[in-house]
């Protein structure tokens, strides 16, 4: 039996997450079917982690086990060759058969797209989200700093979650002013809640509309009441970036 890791980049837009459902486009189940269709065999793919539905990934990590004999080099085309555009697997290797997508992660990069400009996009609408308003971005990267660390991240978990340990350590956490006035925020982390990614980049835009001011982050974190956090921002301008092991 051989275990093959694979590492994955899509467009979320049109898929309902990446978990299997019944009767709901998904990349889980859509992968799968396209690797039994080269191994003749079913297979369960195991991902770094569930992305929600509109989410992209450009390093999306998975693995699965297999009998197939095919050369791991003619593996990537071979699945590429049944699946959707929006989804390409960019490497395919074959690893210990201990290794476990999820459970081996040591950290992960996720980086959220911003468009600050007057008027947005036609052509990248579905893959960042547009902030018209300008945003002081100085003070976000003043912000972004306070949420490294290992801290309590309660506030900025999705209500409702079953996460009962919330505590996560963030490695870094950046503000980039980038060209064509895009703002990447990007954090490393051990792993996230639910949500909290992109309630972090809800906090981050009200700091850039200085709504609250910086060092107010701390209080935020210390109180850890999800209502003192900024709004979940939409799915569209969220990645997942790279999975480390």
């Amino acid at each position: 039996m051989r275990n093959i890791k694979l590492t994955i980049e899509y467009d979320g837009k049109e898929f309902n997450g990446w978990q299997r459902q019944p009767n709901k486009l998904n990349i889980q189940g859509t992968i799968e079917k396209a690797i039994e269709r080269i191994t003749k065999e079913p297979v369960e793919l195991n991902a770094s982690g569930r992305t929600d539905a509109g989410v992209h990934a450009l390093g999306q990590v998975a693995n699965f086990k297999t009998n197939s004999n095919l050369p791991i080099e003619k593996m990537s085309i071979a699945i590429n060759t049944n699946l959707k555009k929006s989804i390409r697997i960019q490497h395919a290797e074959e690893v210990d058969e201990r290794f476990h997508s999820r459970l081996s992660c040591k950290r992960k990069t996720y980086r959220y797209i911003i468009n600050n400009s007057k008027y947005g996009t036609a052509i990248h609408r579905n893959l960042e989200t547009h902030i018209p308003q300008k945003l002081n971005i100085e003070k976000m990267q003043e912000a972004a700093k306070y949420f490294e660390g290992e801290h309590d991240f309660k506030a900025f978990k999705a209500s409702g979650t079953s996460n009962k340990n919330s505590v996560r350590t963030i490695y870094k956490a950046e503000v980039k002013k980038m060209p064509e006035e895009k703002i990447y925020i990007e954090l490393t982390g051990n792993g996230f809640l639910y949500n909290m990614v992109r309630i972090i980049a809800g906090t981050l835009v009200d700091v850039g509309l200085e709504k609250i001011e910086p060092e107010e982050i701390k209080n935020i974190i210390k109180k850890q009441k999800r209502e003192l956090a900024g709004k979940t921002m939409p799915p569209y301008g969220l990645y997942l970036v790279k999975v480390e092991y």
